[in-house]
């Protein structure tokens, strides 16, 4: 069996064991190892390769930004900066038809501009905006629907775990990655709300609204959000304007979400060793599935499988956006299985050699950010995609009374305004590129 076989059969067996729920940065690692001791036939090179890779992988400067993104959202959980975000979106559209549930999708952006993760946006709006969603009479559905949805917007609006990991991993800007990930996030919480607008004139009876509430109270509920608005534009802002470096900005982010979770009580110190703890945890888990991706494609590399896999799709002569549009196709499958970082570590590696082979008409660095943030929306797509989307089942556990099909339902339209999404930023890339080039 060559080489390249060898990298092909590691696929399957990859999926097997991460079916089976054996841990995915451990399935890569044994994977990894496995295909390396197959190709040396001996143990020393592996336990030379392990010592290399390991040392390599997380000596780099750029990881230490992700545990500071991670401990940014546990203060600004703690601070109440989710129940801020809510109210003031609530205050302004909660008395319009369909508006709680548009102000839950508001609030999820706002939420994401200081929270790197869509699975920990999910989780923290859930449970601020679930109660207030049956309150004002919304059907169970929706509920959950327009939150899982809504949840994606916090890997989406910068900055982005996984547009860091994605930077390292093709060597970008990481500055330029959040810049250009904002306005493709934006639409995307446009184009929620436009689905629950059209919900709620075709199901009236399934989307309710709170009473207006006076300017006052809408201004005094506007005015507690600033933190994440300063937060929000020293982050961002400062690494565009190269003020500071990506770790430097997310570490004056964790300050000043810490700042203002202390100002408001929510941070103690029973809560700081919560938060710490939780961050670490999360981080680990991280760092695993980093290096589990680093052995693996370590070996990928070993077998010439994306050399091989880059030169035969350049010799079918089959239209770039052809491969490209299979290559997201794949991703939106590999969604309902697998989480939004393990998907990045374990295809980038083998996908962008493919794609950079080919002509899209782009510069390198302006195809890579494009190329980049295509990816990270399909593979947000997946993590809504019934019957699997890891999403879908962590709001539906903070709902128990809602059954999982209502939401597999009412989630459907929020996939479909995913799909055009996508399909517009592939046919005009200059929607995506165009804050780069000003």
């Amino acid at each position: 069996m060559s080489t390249v076989q060898l990298a092909l059969w590691s696929f399957p067996v990859l999926l097997l064991l991460i079916f089976i729920r054996v841990p995915i940065g451990l399935s890569m690692l044994l994977c990894g190892l496995a295909g390396a001791w197959a190709v040396y036939g001996s143990v020393d090179p592996i336990l030379n390769q392990l010592k290399q890779v390991t040392y390599s992988t997380f000596s780099s400067y750029s990881l230490s930004v992700i545990p500071l993104f991670l401990l940014m959202g546990q203060f600004a959980a703690l601070g109440g900066l989710s129940q801020a975000l809510f109210k003031a979106a609530e205050a302004w559209i909660g008395h319009r038809k369909g508006g709680v549930a548009m102000a839950a999708v508001g609030a999820c952006a706002g939420f994401g501009a200081i929270c790197g993760s869509s699975l920990a946006t999910a989780a923290t709006m859930g449970q601020v905006a679930l109660p207030e969603l049956k309150r004002a009479g919304y059907a169970g559905g929706i509920s959950t629907a327009c939150l899982a949805a809504g949840g994606t917007l916090g890997i989406l609006i910068p900055p982005s775990v996984v547009l860091v990991i994605y930077a390292i991993l093709t060597e970008q800007n990481i500055a330029k990655l959040f810049l250009a990930a904002f306005v493709p996030g934006i639409l995307a919480a446009i184009g929620y709300m436009i689905v629950i607008a059209v919900y709620a004139r075709l199901k009236p009876k399934e989307v309710g609204s709170m009473p207006p509430m006076p300017m006052k109270d809408r201004w005094v509920a506007t005015v507690k959000v600033w933190p994440v608005m300063v937060i929000f534009i020293a982050v961002v802002g400062g690494i565009y304007t190269g003020l500071f470096t990506p770790t430097e900005g997310a570490a004056i982010g964790a300050f000043g979400t810490g700042l203002s979770a202390w100002l408001s009580g929510g941070l103690t110190r029973k809560t700081l060793l919560s938060a710490i703890l939780g961050t670490a945890v999360a981080t680990g888990m991280i760092f695993m599935i980093v290096l589990g991706a680093g052995v693996y494609n370590t070996f990928l590399a070993l077998s010439q499988l994306p050399q091989e896999a880059a030169s035969a799709v350049s010799s079918w002569g089959v239209s770039p956006l052809v491969v490209l549009v299979a290559i997201l196709l794949l991703y939106v499958v590999l969604g309902c299985f697998m989480d939004s970082l393990s998907m990045i570590l374990l295809t980038i590696p083998v996908f962008f050699p493919i794609v950079t082979a080919l002509d899209f008409g782009l510069p390198p660095e302006e195809f890579a950010i494009w190329f980049g943030i295509l990816v990270l929306i399909v593979v947000e797509v997946g993590l809504i995609t019934p019957p699997v989307g890891m999403n879908l089942f962590v709001i539906n556990s903070m709902a128990r009374d809602v059954p999982i099909t209502q939401t597999y339902r009412a989630i459907m339209p929020f996939v479909a305004s995913d799909f055009v999404r996508t399909a517009i930023l592939v046919a005009f890339p200059g929607i995506t590129l165009f804050a780069l080039r000003l």
